[in-house]
């Protein structure tokens, strides 16, 4: 028995959900109705996603706090540098024209592919850790004032990690004018306060704690990581 699943992806891949294996397969159909104002960059993208192995099934919990029953771990693609060359590559043109001379990448999500834009712009790296669960600018590493700063994300969902990242940035007198993201799960509803540019968009179904659809209901919620 076969369930199938219409994920709502802008791409013209379709997820088919099996009882025991995930495949990827074209869709003509949604490819038809999906193409038309779809970047070529994007449908590159879900590719790399697909060789990759980066969209787990199961019962998560994202950091924002939803459960969701598909995650998008970016690590996986993170762990091939031809592909993360070729993600940072997809996002110069959407951020190199900001003014920015650093790029600043949120731990864990952003280090690989914030580090890569930033090699590949010619910037300033730096990265913002975890310090009691806040992000937090440490190892001496400084700003100068009203400097032009590039947030770099692996995934957001609601964005809170990202505008974490903002007010740590301007708390220490940076000025960040953009943000870039490799996949956007919000589907594009997330928003910030500077302008913030994704390479793919996914909308998976994400629930409450206390709204979880049967399939969820008495499994355990893991925290993968991206």
């Amino acid at each position: 028995m076969q369930q199938t699943e219409h994920v709502d992806v802008v791409t013209s891949f379709q997820l088919v959900v099996q009882l025991n294996s995930t495949s990827w397969k074209l869709d003509t159909t949604l490819s038809t109705r999906k193409l038309r104002g779809m970047s070529i960059e994007n449908d590159e993208v879900i590719r790399i996603f697909k060789e990759s192995g980066a969209l787990l099934e199961g019962h998560f919990l994202l950091r924002s706090g939803l459960h969701s029953a598909h995650f998008f771990q970016c690590a996986q693609v993170c762990q091939y540098m031809d592909k993360v060359t070729r993600l940072a590559e997809l996002m110069l043109p959407m951020l190199k024209d900001y003014g920015a001379t650093t790029v600043v990448g949120p731990a864990m999500g952003g280090l690989v592919i914030g580090q890569e834009v930033a090699r590949q712009l010619g910037l300033r790296f730096i990265f913002l850790e975890k310090v009691d669960d806040k992000l937090a600018l440490r190892r001496n590493f400084t700003f100068k004032p009203g400097e032009k700063v590039l947030i770099v994300e692996d995934v957001i969902t609601r964005g809170g990690r990202v505008i974490e990242a903002l007010e740590e940035c301007r708390a220490h007198g940076a000025d960040p004018v953009a943000v870039g993201v490799i996949v956007d799960r919000s589907n594009g509803a997330t928003s910030f306060d500077v302008p913030h540019h994704s390479l793919a968009q996914l909308s998976f179904p994400t629930y409450e704690a206390d709204k979880l659809p049967p399939e969820l209901q008495g499994t355990e919620a893991i925290k993968p990581g991206s």
